[in-house]
């Protein structure tokens, strides 16, 4: 099983790093549990890419480098997304990022589990979560799981940010084994059955009646 961190953070080291280091440290034994051997995970940072990313975008083909990123992504079982916030947004790598990726293969994470996670200086910077990172991947078509983990200055060490990571990871692990461990149906797609013939086949169910009990006036 593979798990993909992507990271957007700029400085060495940095607190969006840090962030996506404790989720997965969680989110991969969780994810092969009772097995003793965690899922596999793979780091891309985004600001090793930045030349690649930019150059993308003038010449339509992604390097050697960015293309290994995006077979990474690809071939992940779950993905943890991890951004800084400017302006009230997510970082332009991670824009940059996942359009580049959704250019060379629309359909890139469509059903995927991800993991969305933010760090800021202010707490007030929260809702970047659920107004800007989940959006973007529901566009995209991936499945984002529902707790979200931002990171403010002053929660660093503090009890509730353990708890967040521990929520986020554990629910990213849940999909990535649900996913896992459902078999495909064999021959591709599952059976279409009209909506007519389902119908029809509910209204030969047989009715069973129960008479009301008699009412005292």
């Amino acid at each position: 099983m593979k798990l993909v961190v992507v990271s957007a953070g700029l400085s060495v080291p940095s607190s969006t790093r840090l962030l996506a280091d404790r989720l997965a440290a969680v989110a991969a034994p969780a994810a092969t549990a009772p097995e003793p051997q965690p899922a596999a995970v793979r780091v891309i940072e985004l600001r090793d890419l930045a030349v690649e990313i930019a150059h993308t975008f003038t010449n339509g083909f992604p390097g050697r480098e960015l293309s290994a990123a995006f077979d990474a992504v690809r071939s992940a079982d779950g993905l943890i997304v991890v951004t800084p916030v400017f302006s009230a947004s997510y970082s332009g790598l991670i824009k940059s990022f996942f359009d580049a990726l959704s250019a060379d293969d629309e359909g890139a994470l469509a059903g995927k589990p991800v993991l969305i996670a933010a760090t800021g200086g202010t707490a007030r910077h929260s809702l970047v979560l659920d107004h800007a990172l989940r959006p973007l991947f529901a566009y995209l078509k991936a499945v984002v799981v529902p707790t979200g983990v931002y990171a403010a200055s002053e929660d660093w060490g503090a009890e509730g940010l353990d708890r967040r990571i521990e929520r986020a990871a554990g629910e990213l692990a849940a999909l990535m084994s649900g996913i896992a461990t459902v078999p495909k149906p064999a021959g591709g797609s599952p059976e279409f059955v009209p909506f007519a013939q389902q119908l029809a086949a509910l209204n030969q169910l047989p009715v069973r009646t129960q008479a009301l009990p008699a009412t005292e006036l």
